[in-house]
């Protein structure tokens, strides 16, 4: 199964990759609350820097918890004033480093879990994390093209 879910995370991001880059209108917010798709990209940032702390923490650890708030960070790290360019890099980046971690995987610790809900206890397995990872990244994904 990990093994599945790593080539949809090369595909998700080779596909978009593909897509162009220039025509997006990355900078405009659809409504006051929402997100704009450079913001959207500041939110899948912050996304794969949990989630990579999440798989390493996993090769050795279990039953930890670790959330964040998604609104929060993507505020604090003003990612609405960044370089679009700048972005993806570091996104791309990240997600390289999540598929070098998640593609030599202690098997044994595929199963290992933490909690990564906010108000109640929810333990999932690496291997539930790592395809809700991408099935996440694939969403949002599909709000830019």
């Amino acid at each position: 199964m990990i093994t599945d879910t790593l080539q949809n995370l090369a595909n998700a991001i080779g596909n978009f990759l593909k897509t162009d880059q220039d025509s997006i209108d990355w900078e405009t917010r659809p409504a006051p609350a929402k997100w704009s798709k450079k913001e959207i990209i500041g939110h899948l940032i912050d996304s794969a820097q949990i989630n990579l702390q999440r798989f390493v923490r996993c090769t050795y650890e279990e039953n930890f918890k670790l959330i964040y708030e998604q609104d929060e960070w993507v505020a604090a790290a003003h990612y609405q004033d960044a370089d679009i360019k700048e972005l993806l890099d570091l996104w791309i980046l990240l997600n390289r480093q999540i598929m070098r971690v998640l593609s030599d995987y202690p098997a044994d610790r595929l199963t290992a879990v933490c909690d990564n809900n906010k108000n109640t206890m929810q333990l999932h397995t690496v291997e539930w994390l790592a395809a809700d990872y991408v099935r996440h990244m694939q969403h949002h994904l599909g709000q830019i093209k």
